[in-house]
Order: C-alpha cells, then structure tokens, then sequence
C-alpha cells in the first residue's frame, strides 16, 4: 500500500498521508511524492483543488526522526522540493485534520489556503524543544497570524494547543466532525467556480508576502539543516527517541 494515497475526485486531487502505525510520520520518500503531485497538479487543467489529509488517528506526527538522523539534509532534499511545492502552488490547497498535527503538520497549515479540523486536533511546532528552528516560512508567515508574543510562546516553549485555541488565531476555518468530508466538499464548491477569477484571486492574497516568504524559507532552510548536524540537535533527538520508547 502506497504510503500517499492519490485520488482525483472529478476536478479535486485527493492527497492522503498514508502511514497510520507510524502517525502519518513524513519520510523523504513521502515528500517528494507529496511535492511531485503539487507540481503536476499546477499544470493540469483537470484539477482545480488540491485537498491534504491523513489516514488513522493522525494528520501527521512531523517528520519522521529515524529518517532524518539516517540522511543528509541538503537544500536540494524532497523536503525542500515539498516546501517550495506548496508554497508556489496556484491553485486553492485545502487541508482536513484530525488528531495531532506535529511541525510541518502545522506549518504546511500557513500555506493552504483553508483548513478544517476535528475537536481532538492538537496542534504543536517544537523545533526548539528538538534544537531546530522554524521552518516552511513558519516564523514570518505564525507571527503575522496570531502576534509576536504568542507566536514566541508556542515557538519557544514547544506547546501544543488544541482546535479552539487555533480556531481562534485563524490558523483553521472551523472544527469540523468530518474535516476531510468537509474539505473535499468545500474543494467541489470552489471547484466549480470560474478558474481564473479562483487563480487570480489567490495570487492577489498571496501577492503582498510571497517574495518575503520565500526568503525567509531559504533562511530557514539552511538553518535548519546546519542545525541537524550539531550536537545540541542530536541531543535533543536521542532525548526524544528515549522518551517516545518509555511512553
């Protein structure tokens, strides 16, 4: 079974995280696969939404840690090739989830362009708590959502916080029984409204930070992998296995 599960549904792309036993962890497999959908998916005609879900109980744990301790991280890695996918990506991206939603699970959030979440969704970014630092464009894109203090809070401490505390800061649209079926129907309904006027429009949302993200991305992104390889992060990372192991 394929570990992202890809369905069109009449003009909507349907991507699923697949990897339930593991949380819908992220390997660098998952991403380039997640990044070559987008891309295609841009350029298709056919498609007119995209909608990002996970199978199980989770949206998805992160990346997965073994992964990233096993491979080099280089700016030309798939996680990288996914974070300039979803952030380029013209058309409207919708993502439904449900349970815990762990870095990139949250901050992929900031680049789609409407969110629907469960009750028990748990959100959480805690790069410092494993010795990283934001990443997906994260420490432009949170703060101008929820403010400067509280963005430092969660960013600092590690904190989670739950589907009202998100709904909120307008980090999601609203809570949702159903989020993935919510999701696809809102795609259906976007969908069938005039393409054009629906790509112009997200460009001109986007228009007044794109440049300034994908800057900050880059920042990001070689701070992040020059992080991976310190001590302080690997560390961290043994911290956490040895904790995930005695829970």
């Amino acid at each position: 079974m394929s570990e992202i599960l890809i369905e069109q549904i009449d003009q909507t792309l349907h991507l699923t995280l697949n990897r339930p036993e593991k949380k819908n962890a992220i390997t660098q497999a998952m991403y380039m696969t997640l990044a070559n959908n987008l891309n295609a998916a841009a350029g298709d005609f056919a498609i007119r939404t995209v909608v990002i879900s996970g199978n199980g109980k989770a949206f998805t744990a992160g990346n997965d840690i073994m992964d990233f301790m096993n491979e080099e991280i280089t700016m030309s890695s798939p996680v990288f090739h996914f974070l300039k996918a979803i952030h380029e990506f013209p058309k409207p991206l919708i993502a439904a989830v449900q349970g815990n939603a762990v870095g990139i699970g949250t901050t992929m959030l900031l680049h789609c362009d409407l969110v629907y979440a469960a009750a028990d969704s748990l959100f959480a970014m805690p790069f410092v708590t494993l010795g990283l630092v934001p990443e997906a464009g994260s420490s432009l894109l949170f703060p101008r959502l929820v403010g400067h203090a509280k963005a430092s809070e969660i960013f600092m401490t590690g904190r989670s916080f739950g589907s009202a505390e998100a709904l909120e800061m307008g980090l999601i649209n609203s809570i949702e029984e159903s989020p993935t079926a919510k999701a696809l129907e809102v795609a259906a309904l976007i969908a069938d409204q005039p393409p054009s006027a629906v790509l112009n429009t997200k460009a001109l949302l986007k228009s007044g930070s794109h440049i300034a993200v994908e800057n900050v991305m880059l920042a990001e992104g070689e701070m992040f992998r020059i992080a991976l390889q310190s001590d302080e992060t690997q560390g961290a990372f043994m911290k956490f296995m040895t904790s995930r192991k005695k829970d």
